[in-house]
């Protein structure tokens, strides 16, 4: 590793060595905290720039827990089945433990309890498991190794690096959880309090383990690759992640009781259907002979984009944004489109992307 980072610190002359160096050995680190919650809640919307300062704890949980998966995914020598076991364990930790929104009640942010079964929004919780996996976890990993490509295949942590970032996702969840279910849910949205069962964070907990254990059982994948068929051409793939991704990012609106009068169950078989075509594909593609890194980027691209449509489609359902609101959206997300057609005009031409 560091006769592949030595050439790069020469190469800058109008820099310090010491800052050089420091951005060598953090800079995938620092990268990732950033994108796991500028991507799927800036771009996405939910965090809009009149609340900006929220992104202070969702970098300490989504970024940590991102950084935190890609290290044992790393680590365990898995593939990335193994990484979306565990980005959905991480949202099963937001979802029932840390601010619990998928087993409280959303009457006051929802105009029905749509889908609330057994004291779960499964609806609700379906959209969540999948947006947060793909969104918080799968798609910022992979655009940070595309970014760092000679840090790709090493760890960005060690011990010491491990222990900070599990402390500080335990003190951002505590500040998620209190800021959201003891001030934000009572004051601002003028819900009743809520105070799930202790069977519920339990079965949380414990669905927790059991997705980072089938994680680590899980086989890694195969370093050979299919004969056939071959992954269709980057264009094309990023179009077809682009309109697999924004119907599953508005989905919240079904889960939030939009449409009451579609049965709940229906919704769920969807959706379970949908995210089930979504990771055949990847599958599919990610194994194909003339899988390459203008194709990551690809996927990648057309998730963001799809992230970002899936935003304004919520503005437009009437979830309470203002004109602030959807000009900093309009604002970021442009400017998050122009960077990431920057990077890939950096990228030297393949032959098969």
């Amino acid at each position: 590793m560091q006769q592949t980072q030595q050439p790069a610190s020469h190469a800058i002359d109008n820099s310090p060595q010491s800052s050089s160096s420091w951005w060598q050995r953090n800079g995938p680190t620092v990268t990732l905290l950033l994108l796991a919650p500028v991507i799927s809640e800036v771009l996405f919307g939910s965090t809009r720039v009149s609340i900006l300062p929220v992104l202070i704890p969702e970098i300490m949980v989504w970024g940590c827990g991102a950084l935190l998966i890609r290290h044992f995914t790393l680590r365990w020598r898995k593939g990335w089945k193994s990484m979306m076991l565990m980005g959905l364990a991480l949202a099963v930790a937001e979802e029932c433990v840390i601010q619990q929104t998928s087993i409280a009640s959303l009457l006051g942010l929802a105009p029905h309890a749509y889908g609330r079964v057994f004291g779960v929004n499964w609806v609700y919780l379906l959209w969540a498991l999948g947006y947060e996996c793909a969104w918080v976890v799968l798609i910022p990993v992979r655009l940070t190794e595309l970014l760092f490509p000679a840090r790709r295949s090493g760890p960005w942590m060690g011990t010491r690096g491990v222990i900070a970032a599990f402390s500080v996702f335990m003190l951002g969840s505590v500040i998620a959880w209190y800021s959201w279910t003891q001030q934000a849910r009572v004051r601002v949205f003028h819900m009743e309090p809520y105070s799930p069962p202790p069977l519920y964070i339990l079965a949380g907990l414990a669905a927790i383990l059991l997705l980072v254990f089938a994680a680590y059982l899980l086989p890694a994948s195969p370093a050979s690759k299919r004969t056939s068929p071959p992954a269709p051409s980057p264009r094309s793939l990023s179009i077809v992640a682009c309109l697999l991704g924004t119907p599953w990012v508005a989905y919240v609106a079904v889960g939030f009781g939009n449409w009451p009068g579609i049965p709940f169950q229906w919704a769920l078989l969807s959706g379970l259907v949908w995210a089930g075509l979504a990771v055949i594909l990847v599958e599919r593609w990610s194994t194909a002979p003339n899988w390459s890194d203008a194709h990551r980027y690809a996927l990648v691209f057309g998730g963001v984009v799809a992230c970002m449509l899936g935003g304004f489609l919520m503005y437009q359902m009437g979830f309470g944004a203002s004109r602030v609101d959807w000009i900093g959206k309009i604002v970021l997300n442009m400017a998050a489109l122009a960077w990431l057609i920057r990077v890939r005009r950096r990228w030297p031409r393949t032959t098969n992307g």
